[in-house]
């Protein structure tokens, strides 16, 4: 069995340095890497994709001064999902 090796690479499951391959792309475009000797799948750095706190507060201070939850999406440049979540979260507490 041939032995491959990316440089730095290290399983997070076995530690093993040796076997580690590339498996392609996570839906965020991250780099994939799988481990021959335990199977698994791993992503070394991983995006974050949620939105940091100061964000979700602007978006609650427009909604609240008046706008709707997809006039706030368009003007901040998400989901109007987004918005109808975090309100739902502020009004149950």
């Amino acid at each position: 069995m041939k032995k491959i090796t990316i440089r730095n690479q290290k399983c997070p499951i076995c530690g093993a340095e040796e076997n580690q391959i590339k498996k392609g792309f996570n839906p965020s475009g991250t780099q994939r890497y799988g481990c021959k000797e335990c199977g698994k799948i791993y992503t070394l750095e991983p995006k974050r994709t949620a939105y940091d706190e100061e964000t979700r507060e602007l978006a609650l201070k427009i909604y609240y001064a008046g706008a709707s939850g997809r006039g706030v999406g368009k003007v901040l440049g998400m989901s109007k999902a987004n918005v109808y979540n975090w309100i739902k979260k502020t009004e149950q507490r």
